[in-house]
């Protein structure tokens, strides 16, 4: 029996507006606005830190339903034949057909198990789509009536999202707008997604990177890092397809996310996997437990000063061997990561880490684990960067680039480059406007002092300051350097107040086991 498609209604002719339905091309403005308007539907029904997923979820679900109508379309025309038309080997993605975004939608009553049936489906026809859509639970009708879900899914369907209508840049584009606006609505937790793409062009521009390279994130977040790195690549006029991604999350909702901004950019190769990177990293070579792969890029904004980061496994000897330079102290995991980006370099490669401002100055243990990076010449830069330009962390942060051979020139030499007057003042955020990503770069690329904000020093001279990195130690900004050391105090404000704070939880068990409060 020949096969029939249900989504097979719109003629191959070029498509008009019909049923509400746009099928006309549409600008990425209208696009961004519209998947926003999403969000507005859910808002006040879910918490602004979980329908982000939902919203993704159904972006994906309708981009896979209309991209496989186009495609079957395509292959009708050219094969007439409906069954060979639908068959899996002609499209990129396979959508069964009894759960396409159609099918779902001849569905008035208990909407959310069809469309929690349809995703199930979709991930059992797709071994790379495996997990993407484990995150997001329609069938909840407490949270999800059926009367909401008819008017998400009536939104959705305004614009018909196959290439013709929405290509890959656009629909991407849009996709990374609402991340960045999920991010907005998130405040402080949309940071843990999402690294502004300002300063991710800084990092990506810094570490030129090149086609043909591998590049990692082992904190990847929502994907943006790996596909700056692509797009960097593209934009030089090379191949950006030669390219080898890589990355790991930890957060489910965030790995699908992730997972789904890559295959909307037309990405299909990345190997982004699930884990706890400190504890169990996923991309190691060998048998066993493996060791550590590397890789000729590294990059990353993981976790600010993170506290269960695996101190109690690293004390004993991290079983990867990426504690060479020492062990991190139990409440700040920032040096952690960076050793394991450290591990996962090759002999020629270079790393780009975003780190609070304590990494570069602290005592103790990161004195020491810095001290011995320096020793080993393995820092070959700093960028300390304005404050206020990450979502949640309003102290200025770093971006510290190592690599393990350091070209001729900068052997025994540190790059210093002082951000505190590079950037644009908003009203909730600060940001980095192109001028200021390009003084910013070829200052850290020029490898020469540059009056304000950069200067070439030596290991011995930073070895005379007790090997504390702090920016304006070398470069100066006249009266404005002592407003940047408030970062330095700021921080020690802070690690005193979460002194005072474990202090606080400790009195208050031994109080409730005495029995003097509830």
């Amino acid at each position: 029996m020949a096969f029939k498609s249900p989504l097979c209604q719109v003629g191959r002719e070029k498509r008009k507006k019909t049923n509400g339905v746009s099928s006309l091309p549409v600008t990425l403005s209208e696009l961004e606005q519209h998947l926003w308007g999403a969000a507005n539907i859910l808002r006040g029904s879910i918490d602004s830190g979980e329908y982000k997923s939902y919203i993704f979820g159904l972006l994906f679900f309708k981009r896979l339903s209309d991209v496989w109508q186009e495609e079957y379309e395509q292959k009708l025309a050219e094969y007439d034949d409906e069954e060979l038309a639908a068959d899996a080997e002609e499209h990129r993605f396979d959508v069964p057909q009894e759960h396409s975004w159609s099918a779902v939608r001849k569905h008035a009553t208990n909407i959310g198990e069809y469309l929690n049936a349809a995703f199930q489906a979709i991930e059992d026809a797709n071994m790379k789509l495996r997990g993407i859509f484990q995150s997001v639970d329609f069938n909840n009708k407490d949270r999800f009536s059926d009367a909401m879900l008819e008017r998400l899914l009536q939104h959705f369907e305004r614009y018909d999202l196959r290439n013709s209508n929405v290509d890959a840049d656009m629909l991407g584009n849009a996709y990374e707008y609402l991340i960045k606006q999920f991010a907005d609505d998130g405040g402080k937790k949309g940071g843990e997604f999402y690294t502004p793409k300002e300063v991710v062009r800084l990092m990506v521009r810094c570490l030129e990177i090149d086609e043909g390279m591998s590049v990692y994130d082992p904190t990847c977040g929502s994907g943006g890092m790996l596909l700056e790195a692509y797009r960097a690549v593209e934009q030089s006029g090379k191949n950006a397809r030669s390219l080898s991604l890589y990355g790991q999350e930890r957060n489910l909702n965030t790995w699908a996310i992730c997972q789904m901004n890559l295959f909307l950019h037309d990405i299909d190769d990345a190997d982004v996997r699930r884990g706890d990177t400190l504890r169990e990293p996923k991309h190691t070579v060998g048998e066993g437990r493996g060791a550590i792969r590397s890789f000729d890029r590294v990059i990353a904004n993981p976790p600010f000063s993170l506290k269960e980061w695996g101190h109690s496994v690293w004390s004993n000897g991290d079983p990867y061997g990426r504690d060479t330079y020492g062990t991190p102290p139990k409440a700040y995991g920032d040096l952690a990561f960076v050793q394991h980006m450290l591990a996962s370099l090759n002999e020629t490669g270079k790393l780009a880490v975003v780190v609070p401002h304590g990494v570069l100055f602290r005592a103790g243990a990161e004195g020491a684990i810095r001290k011995a990076f320096i020793e080993h010449d393995l820092v070959e830069g700093v960028i300390g960067l304005a404050p206020n330009l990450f979502y949640g962390a309003g102290i200025p942060a770093a971006i510290l680039f190592l690599r393990k051979k350091k070209p001729d020139h900068m052997k025994g030499r540190v790059m210093i480059v002082n951000g505190a007057e590079q950037y644009e003042e908003g009203r909730a955020q600060n940001y980095l406007r192109d001028a200021h990503i390009d003084a910013l770069s070829a200052a850290f690329l020029g490898g020469e002092d540059v009056a304000r904000l950069a200067k070439l020093v030596t290991s011995d001279e930073i070895a005379e300051h007790d090997f504390n990195l702090n920016i304006t130690r070398y470069v100066n900004l006249g009266e404005e350097a002592e407003a940047i050391e408030v970062a330095e105090e700021t921080q020690k404000l802070f690690d005193l107040i979460e002194e005072r704070n474990a202090a606080e939880a400790k009195m208050n068990a031994f109080l409730r086991e005495l029995g003097y409060v509830g």
